[in-house]
């Protein structure tokens, strides 16, 4: 029997996906929730805690970038499975160390490890997901894996509330061994079994350039996710800056800004695996949520001002739900290519988009940089640009809701 309808869809593999999800969102977003804190501690002041989290962040989101590569192409060559092994075993190891940490460069180079690991979590368990379930059900399956695992970043917080700022990192770490337990009774997907058997090549990160048409479906696959990291890494990251430039009456706390965000993320995951099922369709499941993120951002920077610290909270939480495409797109990237480069798609994909915020930081710094343009101009014009390119990679992308995923690339 086929293995895929024997599979359901709270089955122990999308189970232990969608933990493991959770495990990566936690270690993922820490550093954003903790950025404050940890820094301040550190000795840096104000304006420091600015642009040298910045860079933290953006060494982070570079580790994820060559994380990115090596897991995907690990993940085709050697499984799944491992590939679920591996990296949460190294991302675990470094947030306990970054609980350790006593000076900005620690701090960087061990995030930066971080990143790494945590590289290899979604697009391969997002890969096997798909791989296990049958076509009809995959779009739930995923959506499950994400909705639950961004749950991670509300739990981070709460942690963050209780606990120092060091101990949410041994927190993450413990969190991510302990998960390890429960990866042994995980099976590798059939599909890449029988590939694995035959005579084909696996893993290899240049064919997905060696053909104009799988270059061009590889991109646009990177492309539509770019609005998540957008928001996530511009607009919720520094809504502590946001609400000073807004006029806001009170601190805003990036860390909550994080949690309500990532609440309706999950919320969005979720409702978007729903309405991919109902019309039969990824690309006009995008579609309404691309018109939701445009709305949210709208209202994001022409309604707050002198409002309060519960405002954009709520505004957070909208941005959040709008951007909940995130399972859709990492799905879409995983069905775009055949059996022998599906990890290696997959992985890369979301990964690329998370190494990309280094580039829309940098393009945020420079328009607001020029004159007259200011903060929220500077945001609101990288907003657009961003929106644009999305769109159009959405638009001319091939739909894959009916496409049999057991073939390969040639």
């Amino acid at each position: 029997m086929n293995q895929q309808k024997k599979t359901s869809i709270l089955s122990l593999t999308v189970v232990v996906a969608a933990l493991g999800y959770f495990v990566d969102i936690y270690d993922l977003l820490i550093f954003g929730i903790i950025r404050i804190p940890s820094l301040k501690e550190l000795g840096l002041t104000a304006d420091e805690i600015t642009t040298k989290g910045e860079w933290i962040l953006s060494a982070q989101m570079a580790g994820l970038l060559i994380g990115g590569i090596l897991w995907g192409i690990w993940g085709d060559k050697k499984g799944r499975v491992k590939v679920l092994f591996g990296s949460i075993l190294i991302y675990s190891i470094a947030n306990i160390c970054n609980g350790f940490v006593q000076t900005v460069e620690q701090y960087t180079a061990i995030r930066f490890l971080a990143g790494i690991g945590l590289a290899g979590e979604l697009g391969a368990g997002i890969t096997l997901v798909a791989e296990l379930l049958p076509k009809e059900k995959r779009g739930i399956g995923t959506s499950i894996v994400a909705g639950f695992g961004v749950l991670g970043a509300a739990v981070a917080f709460l942690i963050k509330e209780e606990f120092h700022w060091r101990t949410c990192y041994f927190i993450g770490g413990g969190l991510g061994i302990l998960l390890l337990l429960l990866r042994i009774s995980v099976l590798e997907s059939g599909m890449y079994h029988r590939m694995n058997a035959a005579d084909v090549k696996k893993g290899r990160f240049l064919m997905l350039f060696s053909s104009r048409e799988r270059f061009t479906k590889y991109i646009k696959s990177i492309f539509i996710g770019l609005p998540t990291w957008l928001v996530i890494g511009i607009l919720i990251t520094f809504s502590s800056e946001f609400g000073k430039q807004f006029g806001i009456t009170g601190d805003v706390d990036p860390g909550r800004s994080i949690m309500y965000a990532y609440i309706g993320l999950a919320l969005g995951d979720i409702t978007i695996g729903l309405v991919s099922q109902w019309l039969k369709s990824r690309k006009k499941a995008l579609y309404i949520f691309y018109a939701l993120t445009f709305i949210s951002m709208l209202l994001y920077f022409t309604t707050q001002w002198n409002g309060t610290p519960g405002w954009m909270y709520t505004l957070c939480f909208f941005l959040g739900f709008s951007i909940g495409f995130w399972a859709i797109f990492v799905t879409v990237g995983a069905e775009q290519f055949g059996t022998n480069l599906r990890a290696t798609a997959a992985t890369t994909v979301p990964n690329f988009v998370r190494g990309l915020l280094p580039l829309i930081l940098l393009l945020f710094k420079e328009i607001r940089g020029i004159s007259n343009v200011g903060y929220v101009n500077g945001a609101i014009i990288t907003s657009a640009i961003v929106m644009a390119v999305s769109t159009i990679a959405v638009i001319t992308l091939p739909e894959t809701f009916h496409k049999d995923l057991n073939y390969e690339e040639l």
